[in-house]
């Protein structure tokens, strides 16, 4: 029941509730909570041996109920009627929900008169049927009316109107229990409130825009399909449930719900549906049945009863039930029997429910749904069960099979229903989400906002991508949100979790040719590079994220004690919730692992942003996480811009941490938003100008090897990469002469040829910014000794690139280019401080490196340099165990190893307080079953005090010890 909170009304009236329903119920239970009394409950007469809610609450209450079959006779009130109810002495009369007709002389009995709550705003929409109706003109808003009754059809003065909007997809149902449920209770108790203290006001209904509408029956809910496609929308989603929109096809009667206007214009393959009277044939797809109007718009509806009465997703109808029947475990088969007896209950007149038995056509109606559904999630623990799940499973037996394969996690709605771009690209056709991900489903941006995602081999369209606005990241959130508080994912321990993220690690493996693929379509990625590193790396981040699942832990912490009380200090760890990832565009799939892996080890939701130019990779993702049985809104996806979509995260109160990678410029920005918004964790990677020292004692051949590796790496798109290469003076010469010999043998070509090893840089813009890069390296005066332009083929090529006489004062010297560009600078011979003192002359300190054969020489160095990696001998070695992060406005908190769990983490203290003689303490658990006790404790003296508390207790039976002080276990 709601509470309201507590009033006492000035004047406690003595009210007679006429009505039904649960509505009716949770009226009644208000006004009494007000301090008013309830002289008697009229409600309509038992139906198949069920009693009406708002009868049986009275009932309980010991309040007079009443339950007349009718009121009049030949339109004439029966005097026997009159008389009962005169003789309790009502001042008013409330009406929250009545199907019956109430004669005036009841009506005005009351000094106060009779209220009537209305589901519609008056005087549009008088009559049976008025929420129906509000949806089938396509109101914008909606809304009831609480009215003083009077000898007309919902005619009376109106007291109280409240309104509300109505949604694009809104149904009966939705409308109802978001606001004309919740709302009307509290409408009218506040109606009651204003007749009790004298201030209710009577204002003249008018007639101007009243409308009037006939109570909507199955035969009246027939399609009209010559209508624009919002009309037929609208006329779904208002018959929606009860009675149901129905049209005739392939020989049967189709009734049709679940509608969604589909403003993509994207129409999906599908198979055909022949449709009387309709402009065009449906298409039975994998998220639906397309349906079209005559202004060619399409709408898609997701779920078909058939004429026998059997629910199925409309995806399935050509397929008829595909789905095998589950051969169930003597555990799944105890279930089974409970829930029968929940039937049972439910069904009075039905004498035994065999697999058969039909919910619906046994006497069930939609207040018995929620029973049902609350009575099953009662008996089944951490079950996600929905009103929906009934009506598409009536029977029993079809009943049972759908609650088992959710207790399995193989439940229909897990199967990916997805919008593809298919692409064949060498031997594989691409499968391509191009939607935003949201609360488990693919769904089109606020607006039906697209943008290109362009390929830059060729500067081409890849398709159009869903363009997230900042409503959608409020969508976004709220489901995460409501995942984290509310969800499965909250409730499943620690090791479940990680076998889920096991599992979504395999399912990456599976689909790696697919997502490297992708990444080399999308983002320019050499194929090899990404299959070993974009997607190998993000395998392994989950792989390891996933064994540390159930592997975080608190602590007991010894503190000083107060005698005589004794006290113990218990540590837990807590994930904080809902998580922003902001991510760049350098490694799309790999830095959304790096982030979102250990944010989902501690138990926190995400809400991704992908970089705007390169979406593909992480939409992919998305698929995988629904096939891997990640819970709905658990993993969000957002394409969209970093000041729209970027912004509103920061700034979301809903959201408690932000991952960042980019640049120092937005992350200082983020830094601020989210300690303006509620003060988020922030975990910054962001710019680098990574300094890598060669000595002349180095191996020359490898430091070569590994300093092309260190700039040239994934096109010099790579966080980490060396932004300045020193070289000792004494092999300056030949160590140019060798990186000018390599860059010469480098393969530049499409990234898909398995034989390229330098692709196309991700964007066109970034090339641009290349460009002007080397232009003003030449106009300060260091020396181009190759490259430093757009290689002259189609797409955003640019050429591997050398500089070198580069002084400190230089912009290329200070600045990161974040491309394919060595810059070198020569030192002195031996002066180890002064080049230390050069590198580390710079705001950032991501990444460092030295090359040197003398351990002693590269010891020091590592220790000097200011960075938070430091590479020996190598260069771009990371792995997913080792913790990666900056120093100084490169950023803070750490990627990969265990550190990263504690930026996802909150540590909360529980103070346990014990005197001396209780049992709380030292005893460190205490567990019983029906004929035994186990007491676990540190000390003897411990294990003394719970034997003396089960003598107290007189207690008889098998007790089993375990002091861990003297490991030992007694009986």
């Amino acid at each position: 029941m709601r509470c309201l909170g507590a009033f006492q009304p000035s004047v406690a009236m003595k009210i007679a509730v006429i009505g039904q329903s649960l509505f009716g119920q949770e009226v009644y239970c208000q006004l009494r909570k007000e301090g008013h009394e309830v002289v008697g409950v009229f409600t309509i007469p038992d139906k198949d041996g069920k009693a009406d809610p708002l009868g049986l609450e009275a009932e309980k209450d010991g309040v007079p109920v009443f339950k007349f079959p009718r009121w009049r006779a030949r339109g004439q009130a029966l005097p026997e009627v009159v008389a009962k109810y005169q003789a309790l002495g009502a001042e008013l009369n409330v009406l929250p929900f009545c199907s019956q007709f109430i004669p005036m002389e009841v009506i005005n009995a009351p000094r106060h008169g009779s209220i009537i709550y209305h589901p519609s705003l008056l005087p549009r929409h008088r009559g049976a049927s008025a929420i129906n109706w509000t949806l089938i003109h396509g109101d914008k808003k909606g809304g009831f009316t609480i009215f003083w009754a009077d000898d007309g059809l919902d005619t009376g003065d109106l007291l109280l109107q409240k309104e509300c909007d109505v949604l694009p997809d809104d149904t009966v149902s939705t409308l109802y229990n978001r606001f004309l449920f919740p709302e009307g209770i509290k409408g009218m108790v506040q109606a009651v409130r204003l007749i009790a203290e004298g201030t209710a006001p009577r204002r003249p209904q008018p007639e101007e825009g009243a409308t009037y509408e006939g109570i909507q029956k199955k035969e009246t809910a027939r399609i009209n399909w010559d209508q624009p496609a919002e009309a037929i929308h609208n006329w779904i989603r208002g018959n929606d449930k009860v009675p149901g929109a129905w049209t005739e096809a392939c020989g049967q009667k189709l009734t049709f719900f679940n509608s969604t206007l589909n403003t993509s214009g994207l129409v999906a393959q599908g198979e055909s549906l022949p449709i009387p009277g309709a402009h065009r044939p449906g298409l039975v797809t994998k998220a639906g049945l397309i349906l079209f109007g005559n202004d060619d718009r399409m709408l898609l509806v997701k779920n078909i009863q058939l004429e026998d009465g059997k629910m199925m997703p409309a995806s399935q109808f050509f397929k008829g039930s595909a789905s095998s029947a589950l051969e169930l475990t003597e555990e799944e088969l105890a279930t089974a029997e409970a829930v029968r007896s929940s039937w049972m209950r439910i069904l009075p007149n039905v004498p035994e429910v065999e697999d058969s038995t039909d919910f619906f056509k046994s006497g069930a109606a939609s207040v018995d749904v929620v029973r049902l559904v609350e009575e099953v999630k009662e008996l089944c623990d951490r079950l996600e069960l929905e009103n929906e799940d009934v009506y598409m499973a009536t029977t029993f037996g079809d009943f049972i099979q759908l609650l088992v394969r959710k207790l399995r996690g193989e439940d229909d709605e897990s199967e990916c229903v997805i919008n593809y771009v298919e692409k064949a690209v060498k031997k594989l056709t691409l499968q391509m989400p191009y939607q935003l991900f949201i609360g488990g489903e693919f769904v089109d941006a606020e607006g039906a906002k697209t943008y290109s995602t362009i390929n830059p081999t060729d500067g081409s369209v890849i398709c159009q991508v869903s363009l997230a606005q900042v409503s959608d990241v409020d969508k976004a959130v709220a489901a995460a949100k409501e995942a984290f508080e509310n969800g499965l994912w909250g409730k499943i321990n620690a090791r479940d979790r990680g076998r889920l993220l096991y599992r979504l690690a395999d399912l990456m493996e599976q689909h790696q040719e697919e997502l490297a693929t992708i990444e080399a379509l999308d983002a320019g990625a050499v194929y090899t590079l990404a299959l070993k590193t974009h997607v190998g790396m993000s395998i392994q981040t989950f792989r390891y994220f996933a064994g540390w699942c159930d592997k975080i832990q608190g602590a007991t912490i010894p503190i000083n004690q107060a005698r005589p009380n004794r006290n113990l200090t218990l540590t837990k760890k807590e994930p904080v919730g809902v998580c922003g990832i902001v991510i760049p565009w350098n490694y799309p799939l790999m830095m959304l692992s790096w982030k979102t892996a250990a944010c989902l080890a501690a138990g926190n939701t995400v809400v991704i942003k992908p970089a705007q130019v390169t979406p593909l990779t992480a939409l992919k993702f998305a698929e995988l996480t629904l096939k891997a049985g990640i819970p709905k809104g658990v993993v969000n996806i957002l394409p969209g811009s970093g000041s729209l979509v970027g912004q509103r995260l920061s700034d979301h109160p809903d959201v408690r941490k932000i991952g960042f990678t980019g640049s120092t410029e937005v992350g200082k920005h983020i830094m601020k938003s989210c300690a303006l918004s509620n003060v988020k964790k922030v975990s910054l990677e962001l710019g680098g100008k990574s300094p890598l020292i060669i000595f002349a004692d180095c191996d020359l051949n490898k430091a070569v090897q590994m300093g092309m590796s260190s700039v040239f790496f994934n096109k010099g798109e790579n966080c980490i990469a060396a932004g300045r290469l020193f070289v000792e003076d004494s092999i300056h010469d030949q160590f140019v002469q060798k990186v000018v010999e390599e860059v010469g043998k480098m393969k530049i070509g499409n990234p898909l040829d398995r034989d390229t090893n330098h692709g196309p840089q991700n964007h066109e813009a970034h090339l641009r910014k290349l460009v002007e890069y080397c232009q003003r390296g030449v106009k300060e005066g260091a020396t181009l000794v190759c490259g430093g332009n757009q290689v002259p083929r189609p797409g955003f090529f640019f050429q591997p690139t050398v500089f070198t006489d580069v002084e400190d004062h230089m912009y290329i010297a200070k600045e990161e280019s974040f491309g394919p560009i060595m810059i070198i600078s020569r030192f002195a011979d031996g002066d180890v401080d002064a080049v230390l003192s050069r590198a580390n002359a710079t705001e950032f300190g991501l990444a460092s490196g030295v090359f040197t054969r003398d351990i002693n020489k590269a010891l020091y160095v590592s220790d000097k340099l200011q960075a938070g990696t430091v590479f020996v001998n190598t260069y771009n070695k990371t792995d997913v165990a080792a913790p990666f992060g900056g120093f100084k406005q490169s950023g803070f908190g750490k990627d990969l190893g265990n550190e990263t769990l504690s930026v996802g983490l909150l540590s909360s203290k529980h103070l346990s307080k014990a005197t001396k003689g209780q049992v709380l303490s030292p005893i460190l658990g205490c567990h019983t079953d029906q004929h035994s006790w186990w007491l676990v404790s540190s000390s003897w003296e411990g294990t003394l005090l719970g034997l003396m508390y089960l003598l107290r207790q007189q207690w008889k039976g098998y007790v089993c010890i375990t002091c861990s002080s003297h490991r030992r276990t007694g009986g």
